[in-house]
């Protein structure tokens, strides 16, 4: 397979290149500043806001697949109008697009959410994801859209950002939960579905449901980090306007899928390794 991957420098994107060269695939990777750092995938500087650049260079790759996996938290042009020139791109050439999209989208709810929920964001990140689905969904109904959570794994923010709060740098939210899922998981499914016709939204996290301030013991537990220390308060203490319960249902993916979307437990049980299983 040629397969493009925008956004190759980016934690997720990476993950799915190495994945996919290891597959035997032909790979492309684009980067904006960071550069692409996987072994064996050809680089390919892109501003994915310059809508004739993403044009030229799909028509130039003409890749039979497409993972698009760029975003920028605070910025609406990368998230949602570079999504849209993708997809655009995409179509022109006939490449099947798998669109990587986030729970984000979501207000938060006690009930767990189904794949194909309508949005409703309530923080501009949100709104972001939830344009980028509409202009991917409009302007190719055959596109597969990903929806995943906090993504985990060596080098991961999430990972990170929990190791401050145990060191007293950051703060961890009591009543923000989320399904994290394994980065090498998440790629591992993306490869598989890129290979299958499947339109639509898809629900792709982990199983467990767990806080943020949770997630932060488990990390202490799987590195051997001391708690004590840990700085937790709740999103609305802290004035956040950000989705507090947000669930995503994946049964229908885990149905579909040979790779196994591991719990957080699994994943942060002591001596526990990252790497997909084969």
């Amino acid at each position: 397979m040629n397969l493009l991957v925008v956004g190759a420098s980016g934690f997720l994107g990476a993950e799915v290149c190495r994945q996919a060269v290891a597959a035997g695939h032909r790979v492309a990777g684009t980067y904006h500043s960071a550069a692409v750092a996987v072994p064996g995938v050809a680089p390919h500087r892109l501003d994915v806001t310059d809508r004739a650049a993403v044009r030229a260079l799909l028509t130039g790759v003409r890749p039979d697949a497409v993972v698009s996996t760029p975003y920028r938290f605070d910025d609406w042009a990368v998230t949602a109008d570079g999504a849209a020139h993708v997809a655009s791109a995409a179509a022109e050439v006939g490449a099947r697009l798998v669109h990587l999209s986030s729970d984000a989208l979501h207000g938060g709810r006690p009930e767990p959410y189904a794949d194909d929920e309508p949005p409703t964001p309530v923080y501009p990140y949100g709104a972001a994801k939830a344009a980028a689905e509409t202009a991917v969904r409009a302007v190719d109904p055959g596109a597969l859209l990903v929806r995943t959570s906090l993504i985990l794994g060596e080098g991961s923010k999430q990972i990170q950002l929990c190791r401050d709060a145990l060191a007293g740098r950051a703060t961890l939210f009591t009543d923000e939960l989320r399904c994290p899922v394994d980065v090498t998981d998440v790629a591992a499914a993306v490869l598989e579905l890129v290979g299958t016709d499947y339109a639509g939204a898809l629900n792709v996290a982990g199983p467990d449901a767990v806080s943020r301030a949770e997630l932060g013991l488990l990390v202490a537990r799987r590195f051997g980090l001391d708690p004590a220390g840990m700085k937790t308060s709740t999103g609305a203490a802290a004035g956040v306007r950000r989705p507090a319960e947000v669930r995503l249902d994946s049964t229908r993916a885990a149905g579909l899928l040979r790779t196994r979307l591991r719990g957080v437990e699994e994943l942060l049980a002591p001596g526990a390794g990252t790497a997909q299983p084969r």
